[in-house]
């Protein structure tokens, strides 16, 4: 009876691809040294053995629940799945939504965002509501299109916008960009991105009040949070400096974008990275710190054998993101690829999603390719979806400033040898 109980568990674990949480060590860089982070990690979606993207997780108090969305298969199919023990475990994935035919129709998940009292919305395709926690989906219709009748892209969560007394929601605001294309693929320089912003009064079903912002030409994917003095802020992906002749979107950079009057106007872009970082996602904790993670594509050097390395980081603000620390950076995890060459990027991280959960600790999900083509050279598979929980560290840090200091389009900002972290 025993044994049976055994291979039933192990049988569920399976199914799910529930993996189990491993010690693991986030590393705090501090001048010539490393102070090490305690913290747990696994790979969730190991055992499934296919492709799993873009990972957004939401966290849902009523429940004490986290709420996933991935991606699936190619061409991406929308899933979700949950866990009820803060990440150890997770659900068996559900596919959105399916056609009259029997099989998934919603194409590539983004933007999962919990409004509050069973409700959640994300973008797939069409936009999606659940009223039920994100068990069951209501197709609201079509996405917005930008003024021009053009497409509407969009990637990060919509921000809530609560009132700060009675947490009831007053209004949703929603980024997006238009998207020139032909000027990217030609290398034409910066501006092929312009970021808008719409407002919508109805949780999520109408969009009015659609802005197109002077000072986010050149970016895309843009996360807003609101920080503890009240003021907005907006971690923006950045489209290609004109120095950097690659058609490639990792070589998109990182900047920050600020309003101080509830989002009618933003400041000029703080550059934090020019390129190899984007895929933002924002915290805030409870004594008003700023947390940022985002994913390395670009910018560690590369290995000895000539593999590319790829990593997930952090930053955090203590000035209501006025300025980020980058000389302090967290890196929760890094990884070398597996081949060199024109799909060396296969391995590449993506999409970062963090949450603060209720015992004060930070959840992280991300996407990773470190198995892609390791079978076939000739397919980006297995994709998967890696996660730390981590918190910031408490012990005393040097005063360098280095990176911080040095302009944000030069080596020493943007380029970093990752020989002094600690090899997995």
């Amino acid at each position: 009876m025993k044994l049976l109980k055994v291979l039933l568990v192990a049988l569920a674990l399976s199914l799910s691809g529930a993996a189990q949480w491993q010690p693991h060590e986030v590393q705090l860089l501090n001048g010539a040294e490393v102070i090490s982070v305690p913290a747990q990690f696994q790979i969730v979606t190991e055992s499934w053995n296919r492709v799993v993207a873009v990972p957004y997780i939401a966290y849902i108090p009523e429940k004490d629940r986290v709420l996933m969305l991935i991606s699936c298969d190619y061409p991406h199919q929308a899933m979700v799945l949950y866990s009820d023990d803060h990440g150890a475990t997770w659900s068996n994935p559900e596919f959105v939504h399916l056609g009259a035919d029997g099989k998934p129709d919603t194409g590539m998940g983004v933007g999962l965002t919990y409004i509050g009292d069973g409700k959640v919305l994300l973008a797939a395709g069409r936009r999606w509501l659940s009223k039920d926690f994100g068990k069951t989906w209501e197709d609201l219709g079509a996405m917005p299109t930008m003024p021009d009748g053009s497409a509407w892209n969009v990637w990060d969560p919509i921000f809530v916008d609560r009132d700060p007394e009675t947490k009831a929601v007053k209004r949703l605001l929603e980024t997006g960009y238009s998207m020139d294309t032909a000027r990217w693929e030609s290398n034409g320089g910066p501006g092929y991105s312009k970021g808008h912003i719409h407002t919508s009064l109805d949780e999520g079903r109408t969009w009015v009040d659609t802005v197109k912002v002077p000072e986010w030409d050149g970016a895309s994917e843009i996360t807003i949070i609101r920080a503890a003095n009240r003021d907005l802020v907006a971690a923006c992906r950045t489209d290609k400096p004109v120095s950097m002749n690659e058609v490639l979107d990792h070589y998109e950079g990182l900047a920050v974008s600020i309003s101080k009057d509830d989002g009618k106007t933003w400041s000029a872009l703080n550059r934090l990275f020019a390129w190899g970082r984007h895929h933002p996602s924002l915290v805030l904790l409870a004594d008003g710190t700023l947390v940022m993670t985002y994913v390395v594509r670009k910018g560690y050097t590369d290995a000895a054998d000539g593999l590319p390395r790829f990593a997930v980081e952090a930053i955090v603000s203590k000035d209501n993101g006025q300025s980020w620390d980058l000389d302090h950076r967290y890196v929760l995890h890094w990884w070398k690829g597996n081949q060199t060459g024109q799909n060396s990027w296969w391995a590449s991280s993506q999409a970062t999603s963090t949450l603060l959960m209720p015992d004060g600790s930070l959840l992280t999900v991300f996407g990773t390719g470190y198995r892609s083509g390791e079978k076939d050279k000739g397919v980006a598979a297995p994709r998967d979806v890696g996660m730390v929980s981590w918190r910031l560290s408490e012990k005393s840090l040097d005063s360098t400033d280095t990176i911080t200091k040095a302009p944000w389009e030069s080596d020493g900002r943007n380029v970093f040898d990752p020989k002094i972290l600690k090899t997995r």
